[in-house]
This record gives structure tokens, sequence and C-alpha cells, in this order.
């Protein structure tokens, strides 16, 4: 029989994509208010994988991903999706078409993890209408792509870039 334990805290991380690097900034220090300060931002990527956005958001979309140096618990995960949601929705036009897109993480040392408010075989309920994403997993010292993980996601650039951010992850569980 396994005795239960407490989970190890995770590396909470966010993609924020829109059309503008302004509107990114103002969001990114919402959620800094919220999740405390931000200890990795990443260099503007064009968001590009996909035109599902771009009837709502336009195109020409830009993205940054950021991580957060206070680390969570995994089961927040479905409580700060739910908070990110209401950040969109404060974001939206006058026709509440949204402006900006928040996906959040966490890293933990094994995988990758963002929450969805889309249900799918390879995602497991949270609560209150989110489900986790495992993404990438983490064996032969990087991250993996999985059949099922967005094409943005599968690059190199952004694998490097998660590869970074467990990297702080793993010293900051040392500490």
């Amino acid at each position: 029989m396994s005795k239960p334990k407490a989970p190890e805290p995770v590396k909470l991380i966010a993609s924020i994509f829109s059309q503008t690097q302004e509107l990114i900034t103002a969001v990114t220090k919402e959620l800094s208010k919220k999740f405390g300060s931000i200890d990795f931002i990443s260099e503007i990527f064009p968001f590009e994988s996909t035109s599902y956005y771009e009837k709502e958001m336009g195109k020409g979309l830009i993205r940054r991903f950021f991580s957060f140096n206070k680390m969570v618990l995994p089961y927040r995960l479905s409580h700060i999706k739910l908070y990110t949601n209401k950040i969109e929705g404060n974001f939206s036009d006058h026709q509440g078409n949204r402006r900006l897109n928040i996906d959040p993480g966490y890293i933990s040392l094994s995988h990758l993890i963002l929450a969805t408010g889309k249900g799918y075989a390879h995602r497991p309920y949270l609560r209150d209408g989110i489900y986790a994403d495992l993404t990438l997993i983490y064996e032969d010292k990087s991250f993996h792509a999985l059949d099922w993980t967005y094409p943005d996601y599968r690059s190199k650039d952004i694998i490097e870039l998660m590869n970074t951010i467990r990297k702080k992850y793993v010293f900051q569980l040392k500490s």
C-alpha cells in the first residue's frame, strides 16, 4: 500500500500572447501582483502555430513566457486558470473579444502541465471546468513532446526555454 504524502511545490509559468507588447506588459504586472515576482521573461516570439485565435484577437500575435519566483502547490492550478480567465475578461474589448490569451501552467521535475478549459482524452479534470494538459515530459536531461503536444510547444526554442526554467526550479528546490 502506498502512503500518501504532500506534493512538492512546482514552478508556476505563464504564456501570454496578444497583438501588442504593451498589453503583455500590463498583464504581467497584474499577474505579479497576485503570484509574486517574475524570475524569468522570454524573448518575444511570433505566435504563428495556429490561426485559431485570429478571428477574435486578430493577426500578428506575439508571445512571451514567464515564470514566477514563488512556487505553488500543483492543486492550485485550477484556481490560477480561473484567475487568468478573469484577467482576460478584464482586458477584453468593448464587444467582449479577448485581446490577449494567458496560458498558466507549471513545471515539476518530471513534466510540464498547462491548464485548459477544454477536455480531451489526455486531459484529466481538475475542478470548476478546468483540465490539466500533460504537455511535455522530462527524461534524458530534456523535455520531450508527446503525441498530443501543441505544435509550438514541440519547437526546439520552446523546449530549450522550458529546460531553462526547469533549471531555475531545480536550483530553488535545492535552496
